[in-house]
Formats: structure tokens, sequence, C-alpha cells
């Protein structure tokens, strides 16, 4: 190729200049190389996006608030076999016991012997009373938990005949609540209106359970206020711990009666147990409702003082125990209405603290 020729006055003159072509390797030119379609093997699984923790967290997922569920009955147990025979080897032992004390006292004379079948006819009678209330109270319990599994059943199945009786056993639970009286007069207006399942019992709980849990929420915050006052001004340690008994006891009694479970003594003490059991599986929803970032994170410890810190913090605990007593209490899950959380009592706690630290 000859050179271009360098111009007189300075410029060069335009040119055509001629490339030459890269060499081509042996191997040909660099082509992306396509995969030919083919089929995975049937061990791959795609998990769907509702169950990827990656994508929902567990403890704010829904699947993570359990569903109390009723309590499966064991067949046989040697606890209840041993606890029958001694009860009849105690009945028996008692009954020959009063037997020989009538006979005594109706040889000294005979008014005796009737003031103590008198005495004995009204103390049984008495027994008998307690006994059956403590049978309803559990039966009642259990009608509730076992609704709530119903309730469940009822919103997956195609038909609305399960729906509807649901319904019908919530508003017989319900009947005695003067909060309901207007939700039972709203499903009776539109009991041929709804023929869908699943709307049928979300109406149902926003007309008959969403005034409850209005109420269920201000007993929890008055409990849980009453609470952070005592223990911020109490100069012992035992007197906190027994008013936080007092008035868990108190709150869970009253959360039963509200909606429709009336627990007797044995009852409650089953109830509590299971709310125990309830807070020990649903412990790490705490984290999702902003009870560790506030007390970890200094968000609650910036709003009060060091001495009413404690107070603040029993109230909080014991708005858990009144929520995870609701869970447990309340006949349907919460599926139309929101379920409350600690976030929703932290404001109302710590505007109380705040309020006491004022000089």
């Amino acid at each position: 190729m000859r050179p271009p020729e360098k111009p007189e006055n300075g410029k060069r003159r335009p040119a055509s200049f001629s490339v030459d072509e890269e060499p081509v390797s042996a191997a040909g030119p660099s082509v992306p190389v396509r995969r030919a379609p083919r089929s995975f093997d049937d061990g791959v699984v795609v998990t769907p996006d509702e169950q990827d923790p990656f994508l929902t967290p567990p403890e704010l997922a829904p699947e993570a608030v359990p569903v109390a569920e009723p309590r499966a009955r064991k067949k046989f147990s040697f606890v209840n076999l041993a606890l029958a025979a001694f009860g009849t080897f105690l009945s028996l032992a008692f009954g020959l016991w009063a037997d020989s004390v009538v006979r005594d006292l109706f040889a000294r004379a005979d008014w005796l012997g009737y003031a103590a079948l008198t005495a004995l006819g009204l103390g049984l009678l008495a027994v008998f009373v307690i006994v059956g209330r403590e049978i309803f109270g559990m039966m009642r319990l259990s009608a509730v938990q076992t609704l709530k599994a119903q309730a469940e059943e009822a919103v997956l199945s195609p038909r609305p005949a399960a729906a509807r009786a649901v319904v019908a056993t919530l508003n017989r639970i319900l009947s005695h609540r003067p909060e309901t009286a207007k939700g039972r007069a709203s499903l009776d207006a539109t009991r041929d209106e709804i023929i869908d399942g699943p709307q049928l019992i979300e109406l149902a709980e926003r007309e008959l359970l969403a005034p409850l849990d209005r109420k269920a929420r201000s007993l929890i915050l008055a409990s849980s206020k009453r609470v952070s006052i005592v223990t911020a001004v109490s100069p012992r340690a035992i007197v906190d711990l027994a008013y936080v008994l007092f008035e868990v006891t108190r709150l869970i009694r009253t959360m039963a009666e509200l909606y429709g479970a009336r627990p007797g003594t044995l009852g409650l003490m089953r109830l509590m147990r299971d709310v125990i059991a309830h807070l020990a599986v649903t412990g790490s929803i705490a984290v999702g409702d902003g009870l560790a970032q506030q007390v970890l994170g200094h968000g609650l410890a910036s709003r009060v003082s060091k001495r009413l810190g404690e107070g603040v913090i029993n109230g909080l605990l014991t708005a858990r125990i009144g929520i995870a007593a609701m869970d447990l209490c309340r006949p349907l899950p919460f599926r139309a209405v929101r379920r409350p959380g600690i976030g929703d009592f932290i404001t109302d706690i710590a505007a109380v603290g705040g309020r006491k630290d004022e000089p």
C-alpha cells in the first residue's frame, strides 16, 4: 500500500485505507453454544412463594400463629387409673365413716341423727353442684376450641352448610352478650343473601366478634397499666409477683367469660396451662411484634426513667399473656379482623410510665 502524499500547505488530503481482516482461528469463530432443551429430574422440588423463608419472614407469616385445636384425649393412662382407684377407695372410706357417725348419733338421740343426715345431705348437694359447674365449664372451653377447628374446616369446604352450622353455634355461644345484639340482627337480615361459606364466616367474625375484640383490647390495656404502675411503686419483689399472678388470673378469667367460655376453677387452671403453652409456642412472634426491638434497642428506655422501666416491661409481658389468652378463648381464628400485637400497647403503656415520671 502506497503512503499518502504530503500536501504542500501542511494539511493532509483525504485518502482511503484498506483494513486487513483478522485471522480466523482453526476452531472457527466464537459462536455462543445453545443447549438443547431437556427435562429436569423428578427430584427437583419447587418451593411455593408463601413457604419460602427468604421471601416471607417466618415470625411475620400468618401461618406462624398456631390455631388452638381441641386437645386429643388419651385412651389409657396409668395416672388416670391411679386417680380413679384412690378416688373410689377414699369415697368408700368416707361413706363408711359417715355411716358410722350417723349411726352413733342416732344411738345417742334421734334429733342428732337427723341433724347429721341433713348436714351430710347439704354438703353432698353442694359438692355435686360444684362438680357440675366444673364439668360444664370444661365443656364450654372444649366447645369453643372445637368451634375454632370447625371454622377452619368450614372455610375449606365448598358447601355453605358447614359455615352456617358454625355461625349458628357462634350465635348460641354469644347470645348472652349485649354487644353482639346488633351483629346477630345483621346476620339474621342477611341469612339468605350470602351463600359462600368463607364470606359468611368472615361476616360473622366482623359482626359478632369485632365488638368483643375491642372490649378485650381495653381489658388487656387496663390490666397492663395496673401491673405497670403497681410493680413500679411496690417496694418488694414478692409483692410484684403476687400482684402480677392475681392480675393475670383475673385477666384470663375475664377473657374467657367475654368470649362465652366461663370456666370454673379447674377449667381456669387448664386454661392458664394452655396460655403458658401457647406463649412457649408463639414466643418467637414477639420479635416480629416489636417488643425485642423496643427493649434491646433502647426505644422504650428513652421514654421512661430507669425506676419505671421495670414496671413498663412487666406491663408489656402482661399484655403478651392477654393476647395469648385472647387467641385461645376466641371462638374463631383471626381472618377478617386483624390480630392485635404488642405494638398496639407499647405507646399507651409507655405513656403511663412517662406521666408517672413527671415531677
